[in-house]
């Protein structure tokens, strides 16, 4: 495959705005102030402490919005709700797809659709997730994988998952240029992990050797653990420091191969 032209742009929280190749595409789109926030599908208030870097009118036409799920407010409020129906298609989970209706197209783990613009083509896969340990039904997630000649071969998208055998299954199928991880240690229950901390992003590295990193969903959230800092800080000490480049909101990232 040629070297990519690839930017991102973190807009905060987990909402990336990702450029490739003339398409234009938001990953879980969240735009709201700081506050207090309930999410109409889950029993947890969550405090937002921070607001998003870019508006949405900054961001401008998307081909495509990628959403993990809409039932958690830090993955879609009210501000991203509204913008899907201008986002061309809203590829997520099947259920919620049922939810959203409009737009949204639901996708299962593995099945691959392609996104078309002026006889260009980008191959978008949903991808397993798993939104927390064992026991905890924290409803539907998927992540996706994005494909220039072929499905997952340009980048993939874990989004709100632990490491687990599902994720491991996207490392044997896809081979990503980038890999951009869903982190935080989210604890918005108790102490334990509904999102990747650390230990995650580390197998991450390993089951992805070739890919360049990028952490997002790791601010911006009263129940978020662990800060891209520490996270680097982490890969440093295990001398993988090269593998995890660091986002800043609202600053653009080239990246090429």
């Amino acid at each position: 495959m040629a070297a990519p032209n690839l930017t991102l742009t973190l807009v905060g929280g987990p909402t990336v705005l990702i450029e490739y190749d003339g398409f234009r595409l938001l990953t879980d789109p969240t735009f709201d102030p700081p506050g207090e926030y309930q999410g109409a599908y889950s029993p947890v208030r969550h405090r937002k402490t921070d607001g998003p870097a870019l508006s949405v009118e900054r961001i401008g036409k998307l081909d495509a919005v990628l959403l993990s799920h809409d039932h958690h407010f830090d993955n879609l409020d009210n501000a991203g709700r509204a913008l899907l129906p201008h986002a061309g298609t809203a590829y997520t989970t099947n259920s919620g797809a049922q939810r959203l209706g409009g737009n949204a197209l639901g996708l299962a783990p593995f099945e691959t659709r392609v996104l078309e613009s002026e006889r260009k083509k980008l191959f978008v896969t949903a991808t397993p997730a798993r939104h927390g340990p064992i026991g905890v039904d924290a409803g539907d997630v998927v992540g996706f994988a994005l494909g220039a000649e072929q499905p997952g071969d340009l980048l993939y998208v874990t989004g709100d998952t632990l490491w687990f055998e599902g994720t491991a299954e996207v490392a044997r199928r896809f081979s990503p240029k980038l890999v951009v991880l869903f982190t935080g240690a989210a604890e918005p229950r108790g102490r334990f992990h509904m999102t990747m901390g650390s230990e995650d992003a580390l197998e991450a590295a390993h089951a992805f050797p070739d890919a360049a990193l990028v952490a997002v969903h790791n601010e911006g959230w009263g129940h978020l653990r662990e800060s891209q800092d520490q996270l680097l800080d982490v890969f440093a000490k295990f001398n993988l420091a090269a593998r995890l480049t660091r986002l800043e909101k609202g600053k653009p990232l080239p990246l090429s191969w």
